[in-house]
């Protein structure tokens, strides 16, 4: 027993050692005394410390998958961590300005007055809108997770270049919500231009999906979010962007018209349930090509970087 501690392998040739047994364990354990400290336990911490443990044990390729979607791992750690640090108190929060630069760039003139586009298709929407949206907006976290998994078992290579292109777009957005604090539109629907810090969650126009279907499902997303003020940029919008780019780049084919509806739909739903105003979805746009950009630049030009890529590369080949 002990010496399959110390330096056991599996039937593929794939170590796992004392030492790598401690680290996994040190860092679930850390893991979930920091989150307790830092934003309180949720079941969700468990979970996720399960999986993480139960696939890096199972067995030689489940040991490869975690290490490679530990970026992933990383991504929503930072993303629910940002509880603890409210963007608000960092910077003062954009409500009318932002309102005002979306009307006066992209104003709809109906009925004699000037509307957002947001307005706008609040008051001219439909059920088959609010159903066909509300597909679109699920997909936005499968469809890259599920690109991610198809590139692990395809392409190892690509599957790191997305995944780190993925971070660095999650990473450049999160500053900016610190920068620049921004309230979505239906923030403004609700309480005007008056910050309040205490603000809940709000579904807006994604609840008449639920209410379609009689289902929570998007309450039950939603109530997992960081940050009421974090509209600009829409990462929502910069997700599909990266997965049709790694698309098209891999050639796959004709999956890159469903990747590409997929991109545009959502796009259109952030707009359309009030969730993100027009320019805060061309941010979400600028924003992943400058991840995709840093990413290329970093691999290219930056030694120490591409040493470290070639060196995760390996580790899950």
């Amino acid at each position: 027993m002990n010496n399959v501690l110390n330096d056991s392998y599996d039937t593929e040739g794939n170590e796992i050692t004392r030492r790598s047994i401690i680290t996994v364990f040190g860092i679930s354990l850390s893991y979930l005394l920091l989150s307790y400290f830092l934003i309180g336990f949720k079941s969700d911490q468990v979970v996720l410390v399960a999986i993480i443990n139960s696939l890096f044990f199972l067995s030689s390729i489940t040991r490869k998958f975690i290490k490679g979607f530990s970026i992933f791992i990383v991504y929503w750690v930072i993303f629910d961590y940002m509880k603890a640090f409210p963007n608000y108190n960092y910077n003062i929060v954009h409500i009318q300005d932002l309102y005002n630069y979306e009307k006066h760039f992209f104003g709809i003139n109906f009925n004699g007055e000037i509307l957002t586009p947001n307005e706008y298709l609040r008051l001219n929407g439909n059920a088959f809108l609010d159903v066909v949206c509300g597909i679109f907006y699920l997909c936005w976290i499968p469809v890259p997770l599920l690109f991610a998994t198809f590139l692990f078992f395809t392409n190892r290579k690509q599957f790191l270049y997305f995944s780190l292109t993925f971070l660095a777009i999650n990473l450049l957005g999160f500053a900016i919500y610190y920068l620049y604090p921004a309230a979505p539109p239906w923030y403004v629907q609700l309480y005007g231009f008056k910050f309040h810090a205490a603000t809940p969650v709000n579904i807006a126009g994604l609840a008449k999906f639920d209410s379609y279907f009689h289902t929570g499902i998007f309450k039950s997303i939603y109530a997992k979010s960081s940050n009421v003020f974090a509209a600009m940029p829409s990462l929502h919008s910069s997700y599909p962007l990266v997965v049709f780019y790694y698309s098209v780049k891999n050639r796959l084919g004709l999956i890159n018209i469903c990747f590409v509806t997929v991109m545009l739909g959502i796009w259109f739903t952030a707009v359309y349930a009030s969730h993100h105003y027009v320019l805060d979805v061309l941010a979400g746009i600028i924003c992943g090509i400058t991840g995709i950009l840093i990413f290329n630049f970093l691999l290219i030009r930056v030694n120490f970087f591409r040493k470290f890529v070639d060196k995760f590369e390996k580790s899950i080949q």
